[in-house]
């Protein structure tokens, strides 16, 4: 872990062939990151923007374009979870993991057939496998947990999804009989985007709404005590050049906990980011941030509700992209 005492984690948010061949061994020797995570934006960008996949994609010419997706995406989940091999055989995280075709998002049992599937293709017992919080993937997750299999729960906004990732884990647990790890990813820097033009022509103080809803959300989680159940903290990077590139890092570093960023902000946040705890954070601070963002005519809520469904869609778009061009 990078920092031991508070069972904080760094997860690389980047996968890419080059990448892990070089500096993200580099990273996970000198104990920088002890995992990682990737989504279908991360495999588009990947797939459709480096040379390294070109030798492999000429030898799968007779496949669909899913199974070369998840032939190029399976290799790299490998090698990834191999480098961290080590890290998980000391009880170090050493998790990678890889999302599900984003288009099952409401249909349960495929959703549990392809997790089962590619968790048994990767055959890598550090693998988690990302499902969405959807009314489908709580189902999903529950199942898979059940089996034995690390999810890694995605795309959650609200604290009403996590309450249902961490209720859909310790059902999975009860019926597998022993620990299986899990991960609630909270998504944050996004919330700002969407908001924070609007909250300073209103006088409120930006670049708070993200981290002070993920606050809230990591406290429920915490309190719920689901075991091996952590927050994950993503979209962690920084779009606003007012803002230092570790940010999302230092403003959420939290007991038993991950943050999973860029690798540019893994740098920054090691090189120059405070290593103490900044959460909890009381509950009458967040309270009164939301009043005054209510008090401008937001409904909060409702923007939540926006940021998931963009959040699907990005996902769907990035994975329609990657068959296109295979």
């Amino acid at each position: 872990m990078y920092l031991k005492d508070l069972k904080f984690s760094l997860w690389a948010d980047f996968i890419e062939r080059d990448y892990l061949d070089r500096e993200f061994k580099e990273l996970v020797d000198s104990g920088i990151v002890n995992g990682a995570t990737s989504n279908p934006a991360i495999f588009k960008s990947a797939i459709l923007t480096s040379s390294a996949y070109k030798e492999q994609l000429s030898t799968l010419g007779l496949l669909s374009p899913k199974e070369k997706y998840e032939a190029l995406a399976i290799y790299d989940i490998q090698k990834a979870a191999d480098i961290l091999q080590p890290l998980y055989q000391k009880n170090d995280d050493g998790y990678v993991s890889i999302e599900v075709d984003p288009y099952l998002c409401d249909d349960a049992d495929a959703t549990i057939e392809e997790g089962k599937r590619l968790y048994s293709e990767i055959n890598r017992k550090n693998v988690m496998i990302k499902v969405p919080a959807t009314g489908a993937g709580y189902i999903a997750m529950r199942e898979l947990v059940g089996s034995g299999i690390p999810v890694n729960a995605t795309l959650i906004f609200k604290k009403e999804q996590a309450i249902s990732c961490a209720e859909a884990f310790r059902e999975g647990l009860a019926k597998h009989g022993a620990k299986v790890d899990t991960v609630i990813s909270v998504f944050v820097s996004r919330i700002d985007r969407a908001l924070d033009e609007e909250l300073a022509k209103g006088g409120v103080e930006i670049a708070l709404s993200g981290i002070y809803n993920s606050a809230d959300i990591y406290s429920e989680v915490e309190s719920m005590e689901v075991e091996g159940c952590r927050t994950l903290f993503a979209s962690t990077g920084v779009k606003d050049d007012s803002l230092p590139p570790h940010y999302y890092v230092e403003r959420l570093l939290a007991y038993n906990s991950i943050n999973t960023a860029p690798v540019d902000t893994i740098k920054a946040f090691h090189q120059n980011g405070v290593k103490q705890s900044a959460l909890p954070i009381a509950t009458h601070t967040i309270k009164e941030h939301f009043e005054k963002v209510e008090g401008l005519g937001i409904d909060f809520d409702s923007v939540l509700d926006k940021q998931i469904s963009d959040g699907l869609k990005s996902f769907k778009e990035a994975f329609k992209d990657i068959l296109e061009s295979l």
